[in-house]
């Protein structure tokens, strides 16, 4: 069982930067693919960021290039999701969530759920 807790979200301005963290429970965190996801209100869920579970290798979708970079730290059972230029459609409820998985970008993919940060970006 591994709870996920993410923080970090708030309200700011168009070219600002957050920085989320996701604190996960369970010393079994490493043997898990994690990635942020987000949902905007009246659409689906939607991929955003992952990191392979065993290389670390970030994958991303193609909006958040070059502006979002993920991160872990097993050590700290932390996932960050650095986003820097923020965009007005970057807002959105951010999840952070963790999948038995070598790595996956598909919700349904993915075991363990926090239960989301708001993060909302005014133009």
């Amino acid at each position: 069982q591994v709870q996920l807790v993410e923080s970090g979200g708030g309200l700011v301005q168009a070219g600002d930067s957050l920085r989320l963290s996701c604190a996960a429970s369970g010393r079994t965190f490493s043997w898990y693919a994690t990635g942020w996801f987000r949902q905007a209100p009246g659409k689906e869920r939607e991929f955003v960021a992952a990191i392979r579970r065993s290389d670390g290798i970030p994958y991303y979708v193609d909006s958040v290039k070059g502006r979002f970079t993920i991160s872990r730290d097993n050590a700290k059972y932390t996932v960050y999701l650095q986003m820097n230029s923020l965009k007005p459609e970057d807002t959105a409820v951010y999840f952070c969530a963790a999948s038995r998985l070598y790595y996956s970008n598909s919700t349904g993919s993915y075991d363990y759920w926090g239960r989301g940060t708001q993060v909302t970006v005014s133009s």
